[in-house]
C-alpha cells in the first residue's frame, strides 16, 4: 500500500519490470483499481544458447556425454571398414593359397606326365616323331577352342540355363569361393580323364587325348590367373598386370559385368577382338585409362 511505505520486495523480480502506475492513487487511502501486471517472457535460440554454454562451460558434464555419443557412430563405421579390409585380405589370401597349391600341382604333375610318358614311348629306340607332333599340335589346337567353348558356353549355358549358378559371380562375393567356381571343376574331369587314358596307352590316339587334355589344363591355369586375379582381383598376380594385352582382356572382361554391350564380350582372351565387332572400342580404351588410374594410385 502506498501509505504504509515503500518496502523491499521479497521477489527476485525486479520492481521496475511492474511498472505501477501511481495515477490510480486514491487521496482518500482507496484503490480504485489495482494496477494489471504483465510478465513479457523472451525466447532464446536455443542452438545459440547451447553453443554459448559449452564454450563458457567447456568439455563437461552434458556437453562431453554430447560429444561422446556424436562420436559413436564415426568410430562405429571405422571399426566396420577395418573389419570389411581385414575380410577381404584373408578371403583373398586363402584364394591365393589355393590358387599357388593348384598351380604348382597341376604343372607338376603335367610336366611329369609328358616326360615320363615320352621317355616311356622311346625305351625300344624309335622316336615317335608323329605321336609328339600330334600331342603338342592338339595341347595348343585344345587351349585356343576352349576360349570358344567358353565363349559359348558363357552366353548359351552360365547366362541362360545354368543363371542360378553363375549368377554368383555377378553378385558381391561373401567368403573366399563361389558357386561359379563348380564350372572350374566341371572343366576339369574331361581334362583329366583324356591325361589319364593317354598317360598309361600308346599310340598316336592316345597321344592326341594326352595332347587334348594338356591343353585344356593349360587354358584353366591361364584363365586362373588372368579372370580371378587379374579381373576380379581374388589375389594378386605381379607384373601380369602390367602386360599391356593382358590389361586390355581385364578391362574387356569388366565391360562385360557392366553389360553395356547385352553382355558382350563374353569370351576372355578374345574379349576385345568382340567388343570391336560391336563398336565398343572407345568404351574400352575408357575402361583402360579407369583401370591405369586405379592401380597408380595404390
Amino acid at each position: 500500500m502506498p501509505f504504509l511505505g515503500r518496502q523491499r520486495p521479497t521477489s527476485t523480480i525486479s520492481i521496475s519490470q511492474f511498472q505501477l502506475s501511481y495515477r490510480n492513487f486514491d487521496p482518500l487511502g482507496r484503490l480504485r483499481r489495482r494496477p494489471a501486471l504483465t510478465l513479457c517472457f523472451v525466447a532464446g535460440d536455443q542452438k545459440v544458447e547451447t553453443q554459448n554454454n559449452s564454450s563458457n562451460h567447456g568439455p563437461s558434464g552434458d556437453d562431453s556425454a554430447t560429444e561422446l555419443i556424436s562420436t559413436v557412430p564415426v568410430v562405429s563405421n571405422i571399426s566396420r571398414v577395418e573389419e570389411k579390409m581385414a575380410r577381404k585380405k584373408s578371403e583373398r589370401f586363402t584364394y591365393l593359397i589355393a590358387a599357388i597349391m593348384s598351380t604348382f600341382g597341376i604343372t607338376s604333375m603335367a610336366v611329369m606326365a609328358v616326360y615320363y610318358r615320352f621317355s616311356w614311348q622311346m625305351e625300344g629306340g624309335e622316336i615317335p616323331y608323329v605321336e609328339m607332333f600330334g600331342t603338342f599340335a592338339l595341347s595348343v589346337g585344345a587351349a585356343v577352342g576352349m576360349e570358344y567353348w567358353a565363349r559359348w558356353a558363357h552366353e548359351a549355358l552360365w547366362h541362360a540355363s545354368l543363371w542360378h549358378m553363375h549368377e554368383s559371380h555377378h553378385k558381391p562375393r561373401v567368403g573366399p569361393f563361389e558357386l561359379n567356381d563348380v564350372f572350374a571343376i566341371i572343366n576339369a574331369v574331361p581334362a583329366i580323364a583324356l591325361l589319364y587314358y593317354g598317360f598309361f596307352h600308346k599310340g598316336l590316339v592316345p597321344g592326341l587325348r594326352f595332347g587334348a587334355g594338356l591343353g585344356i589344363t593349360v587354358f584353366g591355369m591361364a584363365y586362373m590367373f588372368v579372370h580371378d586375379g587379374l579381373v576380379n582381383k581374388r589375389f594378386q598376380v605381379g607384373p601380369i598386370a602390367n602386360v599391356p594385352y593382358l590389361r586390355r582382356v581385364a578391362a574387356a572382361h569388366q565391360l562385360h559385368h557392366t553389360e553395356k554391350f547385352n553382355g558382350v564380350p563374353y569370351g576372355l582372351f578374345l574379349g576385345p577382338k568382340e567388343l570391336e565387332e560391336v563398336g565398343g572400342m572407345e568404351e574400352l580404351e575408357k575402361e583402360i585409362q579407369r583401370r591405369i588410374k586405379l592401380y597408380n594410385n595404390k
